[in-house]
């Protein structure tokens, strides 16, 4: 028998891996935390599964997402991203992913890491919702709105609250997995 999940994922074997193996795990580590947010960022204005497709393209152009390369990016690999075909080709996400890059490290060095600064907003364990189905689901919350609001004053760009409130789902700070979803409970 199927398994039963959220509607969203439908039958694409690469969202069903998503959604059955990371969306909604609690991530604690920065690396996969700033991967998360340099990906959602470049979601803005696409498709989740857009990103999914070029996830491994983003890792190797992106040196792993290590943030201590990327901020050290400069005008010369900044133009070889942009003629990457194997990512999404936007200057001003690109640009955004180097200034996140330093901001993200300037968190490190106030908080001990991001992973600490990030959860404090949840006091360091995940919300679970009880969506009963999609339709149910926020786009953002004012807790996103917060979040935002303070990633926004430390200088992260492309980071509004519906980005914000996916990175919150992605990385386990918030479960809306719907709770007839075979992950709501595993979680």
């Amino acid at each position: 028998m199927d398994k039963e999940r959220c509607g969203w994922c439908g039958n694409d074997p690469l969202y069903m891996a998503y959604h059955d193996n990371e969306w909604g795990v609690p991530v604690y580590d920065d690396r996969t935390l700033f991967e998360f947010l340099i990906l959602e960022t470049f979601q803005a204005g696409l498709s989740w599964i857009t990103i999914l497709r070029k996830r491994e393209n983003f890792r190797k152009a992106f040196d792993q997402f290590d943030y201590k390369k990327i901020a050290m990016y400069g005008d010369k690999k900044i133009a070889s991203l942009l003629e990457d075909a194997g990512i999404v080709r936007n200057k001003l996400k690109v640009n955004a992913a180097v200034s996140n890059a330093i901001a993200f490290m300037k968190v490190q060095e106030e908080f001990g890491s991001f992973s600490k600064y990030i959860w404090g907003f949840v006091d360091h364990k995940p919300i679970k919702n009880k969506l009963a189905s999609l339709k149910n689901a926020p786009a953002n919350t004012p807790l996103s709105d917060k979040l935002s609001k303070d990633l926004k004053k430390r200088g992260f760009k492309f980071v509004g609250t519906t980005v914000v409130y996916a990175h919150m789902q992605a990385t386990g700070m918030v479960n809306d997995h719907v709770v007839s979803c075979f992950r709501y409970n595993k979680v």
